[in-house]
């Protein structure tokens, strides 16, 4: 079965600057996708869906393929990565190209690793999946969340509030670095989570949300802690 992997890199960004690019412990942090992608040895094509030629660059330097640039309604800031992944699809078959399985990666992903990326495709196919979705699971109960109302503290969940933190449901939620379908499933649902999606569990210590300054800060300190001789 043929597979490619589509790294999401639009140029614009405005809580970090040129975040898909900057240097995050000695590389770009897009390297980080494109060579986990590249070392896993899974994909067919390995390309970054991309509106700015500053990240092309840098894309084809660390060997992911740019065949063609983003449309200007899939580089707004309303455009979904589903409507990304359609249009990269619909491009490639214009070129004659299909591709069974599309692994949707994150640009600004440094804990994605060749040997996570193949431990998820072969849990997908072990699995008979149709799509999967890396999840992590909540630090804290979500069932024990309070909110603030007119300045007072209240459970939001009242009927879990002397429940012991063992005996809740444990609750996952999305790393937000790759999600894996089969093409043809996304194709007919206009999601990458569609049919029969397969969990793959994630450690705290490898998954961080990279939204603003302190985020990236935390992602550099968990690198440096959880990856020693990873970076300089």
């Amino acid at each position: 079965m043929s597979k490619i992997a589509i790294i999401t890199a639009r140029g614009g960004s405005k809580r970090i600057p040129k975040k898909n690019i900057r240097d995050f412990c000695g590389k770009p942090i897009i390297a980080y996708s494109i060579e986990a992608a590249i070392k896993s040895g899974l994909f067919d094509e390995v390309m970054v869906s991309t509106d700015s030629e500053e990240i092309k660059e840098i894309a084809v330097k660390y060997g992911a393929s740019v065949p063609f640039m983003r449309s200007e309604s899939t580089s707004n800031d309303y455009a979904t990565t589903a409507d990304v992944i359609r249009e990269v699809i619909a491009e490639y078959e214009n070129l004659g190209k299909n591709f069974d399985t599309i692994c949707c990666i994150y640009p600004t992903a440094p804990f994605v690793t060749a040997d996570k990326l193949k431990a998820a495709m072969s849990e997908l196919d072990e699995k008979d999946g149709d799509s999967l979705m890396p999840v992590v699971p909540f630090g804290f109960p979500p069932q024990r969340a309070v909110v603030i109302s007119q300045g007072h503290v209240s459970y939001k969940y009242p009927e879990y509030a002397m429940k012991r933190s063992q005996d809740l449901e444990r609750l996952y939620h999305d790393c937000g670095q790759f999600y894996i379908c089969r093409t043809e499933v996304f194709k007919r649902s206009g999601s990458l989570l569609a049919g029969r999606t397969v969990a793959m569990v994630m450690r705290e210590e490898e998954v961080q949300d990279i939204d603003n300054e302190s985020d990236w800060a935390i992602a550099v300190a968990k690198y440096k802690a959880f990856r020693p001789g990873e970076h300089k």
